[in-house]
């Protein structure tokens, strides 16, 4: 069992919901990020980060403004891996890292194997969205053999047999997107987003983490007794986009409510793992 699926597990049996915050690898700036990096941590349980790609297909206009401002400042997949390896950066890792990375970046890391790299780094998971199931056995043999968890996602449109094959081979979590189309932050959900949610505990014990539009304590508190985590990304990005002189205090402004909405939604009782 990878560092994600233990951290997930033990707040699953502890009746608590995870917050995963998502943040554009080097977004606003290089050298800003770590320290950005450091204060997500205070709040999070998990945290994502995402290798900026040029065609990021399941992205937003926000996640897809953050990639192009970070690949014009430089930040490839081989910085990230040499960031996160820094002393200074690996003191602060007090939760999991998972890369969200597409199949390309993986693929431009020639010199040695990047799971290697990765674990080697102190990424404790990955997330692959243009990976099917059905062609993941060589990742995710990679990723067990350096202790990673390699994370599948589900959308509300995938069969039952499907979602069921995706459960059973996803590790550490599993990934449901919560309404189809791209990530963006959304007013509202639909009932069929609640209906897929069930559908998905129906199919699985393992815990599940819910993402794609997700910005308002509100929304955490109605999705909160249906999943086991939430997963927090375009809405966190734009508040620091609107905060250039101030990245720490958006990150502080926008996790804080999320952070405080997720604990008063977790059982008071630890779930008996017998």
């Amino acid at each position: 069992m990878g560092e994600v699926a233990t951290r997930m597990t033990a707040l699953q049996r502890a009746g608590k919901k995870a917050l995963v915050p998502f943040v554009t690898a080097g977004f606003p700036t290089r050298d800003v990020f770590p320290r950005l990096l450091e204060e997500v941590f205070r709040f999070a349980d998990v945290v994502e980060i995402g290798v900026p790609f040029s065609d990021p297909l399941a992205d937003g206009p926000v996640i897809q403004h953050t990639s192009q401002v970070a690949l014009e400042q430089g930040v490839t997949l081989p910085w990230i891996l040499e960031m996160l390896a820094d002393r200074q950066v690996r003191a602060s890792l007090s939760v999991p890292v998972v890369l969200m990375s597409y199949l390309n970046p993986l693929l431009q890391v020639s010199d040695g194997d990047v799971f290697e790299r990765a674990r080697r780094a102190g990424v404790a998971g990955v997330i692959i969205p243009d990976l099917p199931v059905e062609e993941g056995a060589v990742y995710e043999a990679a990723a067990r053999d350096q202790q990673m968890d390699l994370i599948y996602l589900v959308a509300p449109t995938t069969s039952r047999e499907r979602a069921r094959l995706i459960a059973d081979r996803s590790q550490g979590f599993v990934y449901l997107v919560s309404i189809t189309g791209v990530t963006g932050a959304r007013d509202a959900f639909p009932a069929e987003t609640f209906e897929f949610l069930r559908r998905m505990r129906a199919l699985t014990n393992k815990p599940l983490c819910v993402g794609f539009g997700i910005s308002r304590p509100e929304q955490v508190k109605r999705l909160a007794p249906e999943v086991d985590g939430v997963i927090v990304g375009s809405s966190l990005l734009r508040a620091i986009m609107e905060a250039p002189s101030d990245p720490m205090g958006a990150v502080r402004r926008l996790l804080l409510p999320l952070r405080r909405a997720l604990d008063e939604s977790s059982s008071p009782l630890a779930i008996n793992s017998e």
